[in-house]
């Protein structure tokens, strides 16, 4: 019984919510590789992004309750997403236009891509702070869980429980129908292997015939998305504020150099590491080892390799390591 509970226990504070932050970081990432992909620059300014398509996703989902609108048992949000998707879609490809069209016809180097990014970061995090405000905003609704401790223990009788909030499960399945749905138009669409080649080796995929303008406007419309459906769910599973979204930068830029920026796979595969990792080395073992062990040997001190404020740390560390040791990342990234 005690080891059920300690393993009910680890679900609980480290599986479950490493799962939910792990999806939010690959949808991040894959956001981060698509434009480094095909415009072979970093943005640092898709953190910003994400703030502004949550934003977007709040104020519309703000008039759909003032309008009595709901989702059921589900977040009204999720309603809001096609319009917050859409704003930030018209938000991108405006900023492309007037930030990104004229380096590219100069050929600039990607440090000045880089840089104009960081323009860029911060005229959307003036955006945010002065339309939504620097305040934490809770915008979920519905059903609070979907598996409740009462519910859970009629059912185990264990002294531990296991939680599971509907925003958790809502941002598993949605990112599972996202990355389906992405790969799926990489690799069965015209315009997904077109950007696939484009990738791959520029000069020939212009010499087949592909439009360059039509493949980086299909990534910006992509990472638009991408960085909508990441920032909200992470919204809805925590809370929003305009300066997290900021911090979130580094372990989302930590997932896709891990897994080989520039690769999807690596993407998926570096924000679940970087979750993981940042929940495993923050969690208190000692209420854990005290249901391993006997009485006598139980811990006194929390068992804490790290305090939660080094969590973006560890993204930190993880990715410096990386960065010396396989700087390719996992999968040997730069291609689509």
């Amino acid at each position: 019984m005690d080891f059920l509970n300690a393993i009910t226990l680890l679900g609980n504070f480290v599986i479950v919510p490493g799962a939910a932050y792990g999806c939010q970081l690959a949808l991040g990432a894959l956001g981060v590789t698509l434009i480094y992909a095909i415009l072979r620059f970093s943005n640092f300014a898709h953190g910003e992004t994400m703030a502004i398509g949550t934003m977007s996703c709040i104020l519309f989902t703000w008039l759909l309750q003032s309008w009595g609108v709901s989702f059921g048992p589900l977040p009204t949000a999720l309603l809001a997403l096609p319009v917050g998707i859409a704003a930030t879609i018209a938000l991108l490809l405006a900023t492309d236009r007037l930030v990104y069209r004229f380096h590219r016809k100069k050929k600039s180097t990607p440090v000045i891509f880089l840089i104009a990014s960081l323009g860029v970061m911060f005229f959307y995090n003036g955006i945010v702070r002065f339309i939504i405000g620097p305040d934490d905003r809770i915008f979920t609704d519905g059903e609070r869980f979907l598996l409740s401790a009462a519910e859970f223990r009629a059912a185990t009788g264990l002294q531990q429980v296991m939680v599971i909030k509907m925003t958790q499960a809502i941002t598993v399945v949605v990112t599972v129908i996202c990355v389906a749905a992405l790969f799926w138009f990489l690799n069965r669409t015209r315009t997904g292997k077109s950007m696939r080649a484009f990738s791959d080796n520029r000069d020939l995929a212009l010499l087949s015939g592909i439009n360059p303008d039509r493949v980086v406007i299909v990534a910006w419309i992509l990472a638009a998305a991408l960085a909508t459906i990441a920032g909200t769910l992470y919204g809805l599973d925590k809370s929003f504020k305009p300066f997290t979204y900021l911090q979130l930068l580094l372990p989302i830029f930590a997932s896709a150099i891990v897994g080989g920026i520039g690769s999807p796979v690596g993407a998926i595969a570096g924000g679940f590491i970087i979750a993981f990792s940042e929940v495993f080395l923050t969690f208190a073992y000692k209420q854990f080892i005290g249901y391993l062990v006997p009485e006598a040997w139980a811990p006194e001190g929390l068992v804490q390799f790290l305090s939660t404020e080094y969590k973006f740390a560890i993204s930190f560390a993880i990715l410096v390591i990386v960065l010396l040791v396989r700087p390719t990342g996992i999968f040997r990234g730069q291609s689509v």
